[in-house]
């Protein structure tokens, strides 16, 4: 097994015209390594990169975070926590990092408390505000 930095993982997803070569090294290190451990901050890149520098939007990115979790050849850090975050990601209008803070918040017995009011409409958000 190889883990795989945050340019690896987007060469090994995503058909870059403008870095062939890489793409090429990046899909046959994983074809001989068979197994890529992916950390959770290496996911949340990757959805950055997929969004800032490719533009692709929310549905494209469910459907590679989906294969990420369901191809074998993938091994997620937290892997409960990912798909946990993954369902918010789906069903809110939030970042995926947001998700993902928000689970492990969660899986703390934390109540995540924030200014960002998108992500206080998440399970176990709450929006900060001053007492009385």
């Amino acid at each position: 097994m190889i883990a795989a930095d945050t340019n690896l993982m987007v060469r090994i997803l995503v058909d870059d015209p403008g870095q062939p070569e890489q793409v090429t090294i990046a899909r046959m290190l994983a074809s001989e390594a068979k197994q890529i451990f992916v950390a959770q901050i290496v996911a949340v890149e990757v959805v950055w990169v997929l969004q800032s520098a490719y533009k692709l939007d929310k549905l494209a990115i469910v459907q590679l975070l989906e294969h990420l979790l369901h191809n074998s050849a993938f091994t997620l850090q937290a892997e409960d926590h990912f798909l946990a975050a993954l369902i918010l990601f789906k069903k809110y209008n939030c970042d995926f990092s947001d998700c993902l803070i928000a689970t492990e918040s969660q899986s703390a017995n934390c109540t995540l408390i924030t200014f960002d009011k998108k992500l206080s409409r998440l399970p176990g958000v709450k929006l900060a505000k001053p007492n009385g």
